[in-house]
């Protein structure tokens, strides 16, 4: 059975998520794991401002997510590893979707960022919080 590494980064952020996906990158390597790396589009649907969004929006902002993605895992790892590499966008809270896709693909470990905490991060959690909590595999949290 092939170990699968999870890296959940924001497409937003590239310069910020490039250490988080090369730790990814080197331990999954050392593992011989499949890397999967994932994006998540905010879903606007369920709220107030999902109501101005229509289906074509929610998939064109998902197309170019999976572009910047492709985009930012090669321009970081290089050809010959992106290659390897499952690109996964999905749309939602960030959180739970990082919880979903590592549960659908039986993930041993997910990698992800934290950025330094406000103090609003300490009173309603950061995803990385979140996702470290939850998660039925292990989390190794890179600091920025």
């Amino acid at each position: 059975m092939t170990k699968t590494v999870l890296c959940a980064v924001d497409i937003n952020r590239p310069v910020e998520e490039k250490p988080v996906l090369e730790t990814a990158a080197k331990l999954a390597a050392l593992d011989g794991a499949q890397l999967d790396i994932l994006t998540v589009v905010p879903d606007f649907g369920s709220t107030v401002v999902g109501a101005y969004f229509q289906d074509h929006h929610v998939a064109t902002a998902k197309e170019e997510a999976g572009k910047l993605l492709r985009n930012l895992s090669r321009t970081t790892l290089g050809d010959e590893v992106d290659m390897k590499v499952r690109h996964i966008v999905a749309v939602g809270k960030a959180y739970e979707e990082v919880l979903k896709a590592a549960t659908h693909a039986g993930t041993d470990l997910i990698v992800i960022g934290a950025h330094s905490p406000d103090l609003k991060d300490y009173l309603l959690g950061p995803n990385a919080a979140r996702v470290v909590r939850h998660a039925k595999c292990s989390v190794y949290v890179v600091r920025s």
